[in-house]
């Protein structure tokens, strides 16, 4: 179907317009505001609990935040889309709890679970999800039989004032982004199917006036439904609230790829809302209820709000921030500068990690290493590294494994990481030159011998990735042949007291990688 290109501008000019106030005489009648109803909405939290490092985020800061617009505006609802958990210390020793309770603390309605949510899997989920009271939706997912069943709706309907407002909640497909055995009992539905189906139902049956879908599956993307082709599909959705990818949408400094309005399926305009990850912002959106128009911006989180603390809701932490803080204070190692996780450097050292730990499991060379750049969730900084860093960069209960698979089979797995963005940390002996535009790599080597489709080759990753995650689908045909008995960090932890316990922590700069267009 070909939108009409007027009227499409005309609505999208319409939205524009109406996020900037306009000086106008209004007569006695004109002032008496129309309703209002304001989401707040915050997706990939990611167990930022205390202030990011770069000095944005922080839970109680994030507290100030909704306070001051729920004082100042009579009908709020706060939503999460999803990944609360998973990025600190917080969620590492406390599993959830931490996470959970504080969203109840902090009154949260209606959220939607991310593929963090399941890190330690069904059972650990389902204990601790219900110390979150909110609406949890999922509208795809058929859980029924499963541990989280009682949970779960399909859909919400909320009436403000006269209006009728659905929710529905849109999730991602758990394989090849969820740890195997971590969603037993879950059975996935099409993202875009389910998400139409459930806004017709809810617009046409139950006749709500205004559907918003709250989703966990990226702003747009490679392999799966994202929030842009659903908004493309769609005619009965009037908002998206995402998450997952972490995108920044600021409609008041949107980019040609990171738009607020789209165009449905009828050529209308509607508003995909997203306010990237670590709590760094809350969102906000105001949808008028006499014209159902809606706008929409980000409210930043930072030290500016650290005056406005709640004192009370502060001494809630105290029993867990003392744990966390005892582990952070352990000095394991130094940098001279900082390592970012999104540069060669610390890839390159994780890469070279992997490596030396497959050696050591195997008592064998290892051809090629592989740690990907996704699981590397923060930054080392200059100066002294602790315990608690190390964890927090690597979070996860991954462990280092050792697998032998055929050169055809490993082209495939090296294909994957080529198209999600050749970023992935491997050994100083590997080189994989690749085409950007068809995403496929061209040249692979290991100490400048070429990749043998028909050989054998000895790898070294994490189970994660073994086990097809990330979309490792080919790493699955090789056999296990060794695996740690360590959880990855710790692992980490052995590797820098032995090799810069006198020395920084370091690695080569180089990319490994090369595009040959």
């Amino acid at each position: 179907m070909k939108c009409d290109l007027k009227k499409l501008s005309t609505a999208i000019a319409t939205a524009v317009i109406m996020s900037y106030p306009t000086a106008v005489t209004l007569s006695a009648e004109e002032i008496r505001q129309p309703e209002k109803l304001i989401i707040l909405h915050t997706n990939d939290v990611h167990s930022q609990i205390d202030p990011h490092e770069d000095g944005t985020g922080g839970l109680l800061r994030r507290k100030a935040v909704i306070d001051s617009v729920r004082a100042e505006h009579p009908n709020v609802i706060l939503i999460d889309a999803g990944d609360a958990v998973q990025g600190s210390m917080y969620f590492t020793l406390y599993k959830g709890e931490v996470e959970y309770k504080m969203m109840d603390l902090l009154d949260y309605d209606i959220a939607v679970l991310g593929n963090h949510d399941f890190d330690n899997g069904m059972e650990q989920l389902a204990r601790v999800l219900p110390l979150a009271n909110a609406t949890w939706l999922t509208s795809n997912y058929d859980l029924r039989g499963s541990t989280l069943e009682p949970y779960f709706k399909p859909y919400e309907i909320r009436t403000v004032g006269d209006k009728k407002i659905g929710f529905i909640g849109i999730n991602l497909e758990p394989k090849g982004m969820i740890a195997e055995g971590n969603y037993d009992g879950v059975v996935y539905l099409d993202a875009t199917e389910a998400a139409n189906a459930m806004a017709w139902y809810l617009k046409n049956v139950e006749h709500a006036d205004y559907v918003v879908a709250v989703t966990h599956i990226g702003y747009d993307g490679t392999y799966r439904a994202s929030d842009a082709s659903i908004a493309k599909d769609s005619k009965n959705i009037d908002l998206i609230i995402g998450g997952h990818s972490h995108t920044v949408i600021d409609p008041e400094n949107q980019t040609e790829r990171y738009r607020a309005r789209h165009a449905n399926a009828s050529c209308d305009s509607i508003t995909i809302a997203q306010s990237g990850g670590k709590g760094a912002y809350v969102g906000e959106i105001e949808i008028d209820l006499a014209t159902l128009a809606t706008k929409s911006k980000l409210i930043k989180v930072d030290g500016r709000l650290d005056s406005r603390i709640d004192k009370k809701f502060e001494a809630q932490l105290l029993p867990y921030s003392h744990a966390v803080d005892s582990i952070m204070a352990v000095k394991v190692g130094k940098t001279a500068h900082k390592l970012s996780r999104d540069e060669n450097e610390l890839l390159n050292f994780l890469g070279d990690f992997v490596k030396k730990k497959g050696e050591e499991l195997s008592g064998k060379k290892i051809d090629l290493s592989v740690i990907n750049r996704g699981g590397v969730r923060s930054d080392l900084p200059k100066g002294k590294i602790t315990k608690g860093m190390v964890i927090d960069m690597l979070p996860f209960n991954n462990r280092v494994e050792v697998l032998e698979i055929k050169g055809s089979d490993l082209k495939d797995a090296i294909d994957v990481v080529v198209k999600r963005g050749a970023k992935d940390g491997i050994n100083s002996e590997a080189r994989i030159a690749y085409d950007k535009d068809e995403k496929i790599a061209t040249n692979v080597t290991f100490d400048g011998k070429e990749l043998d489709p028909n050989a054998i080759y000895r790898v070294a990753t994490i189970d994660y990735l073994a086990n097809g995650g990330d979309y490792m689908e080919p790493l699955t045909r090789g056999t296990v042949v060794a695996s740690s008995d360590q959880v990855l960090y710790d692992d980490l932890l052995d590797y820098i007291q032995k090799h810069f316990k006198k020395t920084y922590i370091s690695a080569t700069q180089e990319s490994r990688y090369k595009a040959s267009k």
